[in-house]
């Protein structure tokens, strides 16, 4: 079985910062200095923000960018298929995968990506782990880095600005440095799945339909993946 310890840590970037996630931002930068050095490389910006802010400023980017107003969504449901039906599908299927693995999800959703990147760390069915990378967190991750394009960003304000008069936060400091973190995720994804591909990338966005199907133990779609030396 692949080393997947991995995706614990990179789960600690994303949950809402508490006392200890300095120290856990910490241990994981080391970790992607020691195995991923682009990914290192690409996260050294937010490393050095929570490195010198306190606590509360932390907690206030995080804030802006996933919770109040967000600038993206850590929810993968949404973040594929938005309000889509697909949405309720997709977390159905997630709630049967993280039953499977018995993956606490605590009080978030099973598509949380902490609890996904959980997941990832203990699922057993390789072959499955493979699909789920290549169709689920990829694209997920990518939707989620575009979020972060200074043009949408500046399109989301205005639209907020109609609606509500005022915005909480504005031109808050680093209000997108998490967009460091996303990458540097995206990254190792790509490097510790970089020969899995699909013969028919146009099914991805359709994911709910043809991902995740409704099965009693497992959901991979094994004819369409192909594994390249």
């Amino acid at each position: 079985m692949k080393k997947r310890e991995q995706y614990n840590q990179l789960a600690n970037l994303f949950r809402y910062p508490d006392e200890s996630y300095k120290q856990q931002v910490a241990e994981c930068v080391k970790m992607l200095k020691e195995d991923y050095p682009e990914a290192y490389t690409e996260i050294l910006p937010f490393f050095q923000f929570i490195e010198t802010k306190d606590l509360y400023e932390i907690e206030e980017v995080f804030g802006k960018t996933f919770h109040i107003q967000a600038i993206c969504f850590l929810d993968l449901g949404y973040v594929l298929f938005a309000e889509d039906y697909k949405r309720g599908e997709f977390l159905v299927k997630m709630k049967d995968e993280q039953r499977r693995a018995n993956n606490d999800c605590g009080n978030e959703l099973a598509d949380n990506l902490p609890n996904v990147l959980t997941l990832m760390a203990i699922m057993e069915d390789e072959t499955f782990l493979d699909e789920f990378a290549a169709r689920i967190m990829e694209p997920s991750l990518t939707k989620m880095l575009a979020e972060f394009d200074t043009a949408r960003m500046e399109l989301k304000d205005k639209v907020r600005k109609k609606k509500q008069k005022v915005i909480l936060m504005e031109d808050m400091e680093n209000k997108n440095i998490f967009q460091y973190a996303i990458q540097s995720l995206l990254n190792v994804v790509k490097q510790d799945f970089k020969n899995i591909e699909y013969n028919d990338p146009e099914i991805i966005p359709t994911l709910g339909g043809n991902f995740l199907k409704s099965c009693n133990t497992g959901c991979s779609t094994t004819p369409q993946l192909v594994k390249t030396n």
